[in-house]
């Protein structure tokens, strides 16, 4: 007897977010954590604009906008020089810039959405062992009360760098350790310098660096912002770190508690203006190790977030890669469960996000050793800088080697703008026969589904969009949206054909033909994480249906 679909363990971003969206895609879960209130702490503080778009499919981007700081950029000082300020600016279509938000604002803003699907944390149950066998999960969990035995289809382990599930699964977890232990601060800061920008002052030694550093990140809140700095002396604890003798030592409470006058001794070394540092609401030690798994998971156990992968917090990419790892494996879960596919289609998620993991892990270190916080690509001017921006806002995050995809059904050059396998773009300046307003292509993708576009203008034959609709309805079980991009030219709101009309959208300014290279007449597949699944021209209904059949198999 199974008593839940998922079992979701920790209740951090990445676990509210697997089980957020488990529930969106209409599967059954509980979420547990041993923590039996959450932590009020400023842990991981930079949101990506591509955890923005992933808000944004959720339904959740309008209140993190309205509760996160804008990031305008950062300003640089290196052995008492100012370097080239840098300004985040993205191009113009993309919806979504870099922000600021606590870790615990983000948790409650995740917790509340979850609620609304009538689920919430249970807090104080810890993992203590589990046991899988081919259809099912069985757990054990201990509880205020005593132990609660419970089995499920499918556990998934987001408790982090010390994870129980990842030590369960014996996974090997290599890399290594920092030798530095850092103090973290949230604390208000009277200076000059500009609102809205990070500062990273680094002082090398004659001989060896860095010897000093310290890094401020504006906060939600007047003057609020979070610093980060080399421990002092009196506060490191001996090697060992928070996950004990021969643990993992990656986290907070790694030494002792940082009071204000020690950050306010690193601003008086550090910072390039006079700086006065009050209100105080939490620090902390922590230290800093790299390391990823062997693979994301086994059998019906899976593991996500930090449980996964931890690096240096350089550049904000920890959190946010591990609410896109939540956000792969949440709907082809509910796929599978659903009976819509078959179980083959979890293997993709350890081959799609793990190639992610080890790129963010080796970049993040790369940053933290060279102390700029510029990849040996990125650096420099021009458009060196611009994707190094893109880069570090995870846009160019992408799975083009997937066995959900192939490059084959493409039909032309290799210079088109988005192949199977990117993300796929948002577009402005759509227009639906009903609205008066234009609208975003991210519009049309905020379905749990897969969305079908069929491209179409002149070329595009009588009864042919139709009969592709009904092909690709019929290979992914139905559980497909389907919408006409009409180019400019093609006249009315409704396909010509005697099938059932379907809903049209038009693409009046060319937004979407430019941005994603669309030809008459082309079928574009996006899955539900908003990745391009395929795109096919010429417009035929079997390649069509094949892209579908390859995560829609026979179940």
């Amino acid at each position: 007897m199974v008593d839940v679909d998922v079992l979701v363990v920790g209740a951090g971003p990445v676990g509210l977010t697997a089980a957020a969206e488990l529930r969106r895609h209409g599967a059954d879960c509980r979420i547990v954590d041993r923590l039996a209130a959450p932590q009020h702490y400023a842990k991981a503080v930079g949101v990506q604009p591509r955890t923005l778009e992933v808000w944004d499919t959720m339904g959740l981007a309008r209140q993190a906008l309205a509760e996160a700081l804008p990031l305008r950029g950062q300003l640089t000082w290196i052995d008492g020089r100012e370097q080239p300020r840098v300004e985040l600016k993205l191009p113009p279509e993309v919806p979504y810039g870099f922000a600021a938000l606590p870790q615990y604002a983000t948790e409650e803003l995740l917790a509340g959405h979850l609620a609304t699907y009538g689920t919430r944390v249970e807090r104080g149950l810890e993992l203590v062992s589990f046991a899988q066998d081919p259809d099912g999960v069985d757990v054990e969990l201990r509880t205020p009360g005593g132990v609660e035995r419970l089995r499920c289809r499918y556990l998934v382990g987001c408790d982090g760098a010390h994870s129980a599930v990842r030590k369960g699964l014996g996974l090997d977890f290599g890399g290594g350790a920092f030798a530095d232990s850092y103090m973290l601060g949230d604390v208000e800061v009277d200076w000059d310098l500009p609102a809205g920008y990070a500062l990273r002052v680094v002082r090398h030694a004659a001989d060896s660096g860095p010897d000093d550093l310290l890094v401020a990140v504006p906060l939600p809140g007047r003057g609020r912002y979070r610093l980060s700095a080399i421990a002092a002396p009196d506060l490191v604890r001996e090697p060992g770190g928070p996950g004990g003798p021969g643990g993992v030592a990656h986290g907070l409470d790694a030494g002792g508690r940082p009071e204000l006058a020690h950050l306010q001794a690193v601003v008086d070394r550090l910072a390039p203006r006079p700086a006065s540092l009050s209100a105080l609401r939490w620090s902390s030690v922590f230290r800093i190790s790299h390391r990823i798994v062997n693979r994301y998971g086994e059998g019906r156990v899976f593991i996500a977030g930090d449980a996964a992968h931890i690096h240096p917090p350089t550049g904000g990419q920890g959190l946010n890669t591990g609410v896109q790892d939540a956000y792969n494996l949440a709907w082809k879960l509910a796929l599978v469960l659903r009976g819509a596919a078959g179980p083959a289609l979890l293997d993709s998620y350890d081959a799609e996000r793990r190639p992610v993991g080890e790129e963010v892990v080796g970049r993040t270190v790369r940053h933290a050793r060279t102390d700029t916080g510029r990849d040996e690509d990125g650096a420099g001017a021009g458009d060196g800088v611009e994707r190094a921006l893109i880069r570090e806002a995870q846009l160019l995050i992408g799975y083009p080697d997937s066995p959900l995809v192939s490059q084959d059904d493409v039909g032309g050059s290799d210079g088109l703008p988005v192949r199977p396998g990117d993300r796929a773009p948002d577009c402005a300046g759509l227009a639906q026969p009903l609205a008066a307003f234009p609208q975003r292509l991210f519009d049309l993708l905020r379905s749990p589904r897969h969305t079908l576009l069929l491209y179409a203008g002149r070329a595009a034959a009588d009864g042919l969009l139709e009969r592709c609709a009904a092909a690709a309805r019929e290979a992914a079980h139905g559980a497909l949206d389907v919408y006409v991009v009409l180019a400019p030219g093609r006249a009315g709101d409704e396909p010509a054909g005697d099938g059932p009309a379907l809903p049209v959208v038009h693409d009046e300014r060319e937004a979407f033909r430019t941005g994603y290279g669309a030809r008459d007449p082309e079928a574009f597949v996006i899955r539900p994480d908003g990745y391009l699944a395929g795109r096919v021209h010429p417009l035929d209904p079997e390649p069509l249906a094949a892209v579908l059949r390859r995560t829609f198999g026979p179940a």
